[in-house]
């Protein structure tokens, strides 16, 4: 069988190109050496028989592997539009100068005096997220934005029960919210009260009015939120939340909207997270890796969590500041320091910008999300929120072209994989009916848009003309098994066939 560009498609196992006694193994070498060794090792440890290992050759491994490879989308390789995710491209420059032998071979254990260096990095990054998010203590401990999230929303609390506020145990949500923010609260013991946002997508602040009381703990907010828009009154929102006697967090996921611009500090927020495997040049997606460090406000700062790097008395070096030395602390989230190679990268990536790099970042990824959202409206999509200025991201609404064609915004996600684009996150979030959020991020070319936008702009004119095409698209992305078309999203999820199984065609 074959793809659109005529080439074959093989399965995606390599033990379908096993064949008994083929290796790609060089023979030779100190086989007495490896004898001598074998025979130390006690006979109840050694194999009566040979493991169950692919017997492909050196070439075979390659192809395969490589032919994979180009199976994937990648932001290395293709348009990756993932709204609320900034899956931008990263300079290769700072994962190679995180990856230097004086950065990988320095061990967690060796001495403060042997990782100065380090050190010294870590510190000065604590100090360029203080100035970019407006905190004043900085911890970059956590090991992901959901563990960020964490920290903050349990410094919260421990500040309330420090201060004898036991009965503040109801943290407010905004319904937009990414779902880590109700489940970071119950995490933390705190229960949940959801704040309905407003048609022009603002947070409703008589709902607000109403919910505060001496039972609120605070308010995690997003700002630009989830919907594609700034939140327009969010200093009122800020004095609202600390006259009840609440406090403010600050969900970093969109940070690459407002970077070298505004700084969530100013906004009245208390506790940030930043996701720097987003917003600061490391590989996004594929479960990790990540950092989420944490900046708080003065009152927080004796809660966060340890350890931190800090200047030594003489000021003249950099030491760890854990256990007595921070006595109020929510304690360690990670082994040793966190991620450090993670934010070895974020270190490099904010050097390599500057100020004024940084500003462009937000400048760029807001001026590629405003036209490409109208590039999209003049070609008739529907906007979920016409009236407001896109941020870094903006919702589109199919509600029309499914009543009309029945195309789903699930047919044209699937569809655009035929057109080489991963597609935008759909069905959130939850608040828009047919939802497509787009981030073009700003690391994508006017080109690149344009071609997305043309992609979009073909696949609604098939749907209202052939809207079978779309709605049993992909058609030319091969799948596991061998062959073309979509598979059954719910059957590959929960029934999942992972298993080879030997047939006796491979012995």
């Amino acid at each position: 069988m074959s793809d659109i560009k005529g080439q074959e498609i093989r399965k995606p196992v390599i033990f379908e190109e096993s064949r008994n006694g083929r290796s790609g193994a060089v023979k030779g070498g100190d086989s007495q050496g490896l004898d001598a060794a074998v025979a130390d090792i006690p006979g109840r440890f050694l194999r009566v028989k040979k493991p169950l290992l692919p017997e492909v050759s050196e070439l075979q491994t390659v192809r395969h592997f490589t032919r994979l490879s180009q199976h994937n989308f990648s932001v290395d390789t293709h348009y990756y539009p993932l709204g609320s995710c900034t899956m931008k491209y990263n300079p290769r420059v700072c994962h190679t100068m995180s990856m230097l032998p004086e950065f990988l071979e320095r061990h967690p254990l060796a001495p403060q005096s042997l990782g100065q260096g380090v050190m010294q990095c870590l510190f000065e990054l604590g100090e360029y997220i203080k100035e970019i998010t407006g905190t004043v203590g900085v911890s970059l401990t956590p090991m992901a934005g959901a563990q960020g999230e964490f920290a903050g929303v349990a410094m919260i609390r421990a500040y309330h029960v420090d201060r004898g506020d036991h009965h503040r145990t109801e943290m407010l949500v905004p319904d937009a919210a990414h779902g880590t923010n109700p489940a970071t609260a119950a995490m933390c013991g705190l229960s949940v009260r959801e704040i309905p946002t407003d048609a022009n997508g603002d947070v409703d602040l008589e709902a607000l009015r109403r919910a505060l009381g001496p039972q609120t703990a605070g308010l995690m907010l997003t700002n630009p939120s989830t919907l594609g828009v700034f939140e327009r009154r969010v200093r009122e929102i800020s004095d609202l939340v600390h006259q009840a006697g609440g406090l403010l967090y600050y969900d970093g996921a969109n940070l690459n909207a407002i970077t070298g611009r505004v700084r969530p500090g100013d906004m009245g927020f208390d506790a940030i997270h930043v996701n720097v495997h987003k917003t600061f040049a490391t590989p996004h997606g594929g479960g990790g890796p990540g950092a989420g460090p944490v900046g708080v406000s003065e009152r927080l700062v004796p809660y966060l969590p340890v350890p931190m790097v800090v200047r030594t008395e003489d000021g003249q070096g950099y030491r760890w500041r854990d256990g007595a030395d921070a006595p109020r602390s929510i304690g360690r989230l990670s082994a040793f320091a966190g991620n450090i190679g993670i934010l070895l990268r974020a270190y490099v990536y904010v050097r390599l910008l500057g100020r004024d790099g940084m500003r462009r970042v937000s400048d760029y990824s807001t001026l590629n999300a405003n036209y490409l959202m109208a590039r999209l409206r003049q070609g008739g999509f529907q906007l979920a929120y016409p009236h407001r200025r896109a941020t870094h991201e903006f919702i589109i609404t199919l509600k029309r072209e499914s009543e009309q064609w029945g195309v789903s915004a699930l047919d044209f996600a699937k569809r655009l994989l035929d057109y080489g684009f991963y597609a935008p996150t759909v069905y959130f979030p939850m608040l828009v009916p047919e939802c497509l959020l787009i981030e073009p991020t700003e690391t994508e070319t006017k080109e690149e848009l344009d071609r997305f936008a043309d992609a979009l702009l073909a696949i609604r004119k098939e749907a209202e003309t052939d809207p079978d095409c779309v709605k049993l698209a992909p058609h030319h992305v091969p799948v596991p098994g061998g062959g073309l078309g979509r598979l059954d999203d719910t059957r590959a999820a929960r029934k999942p066939d992972l298993i080879w199984r030997r047939t006796l065609e491979h012995e």
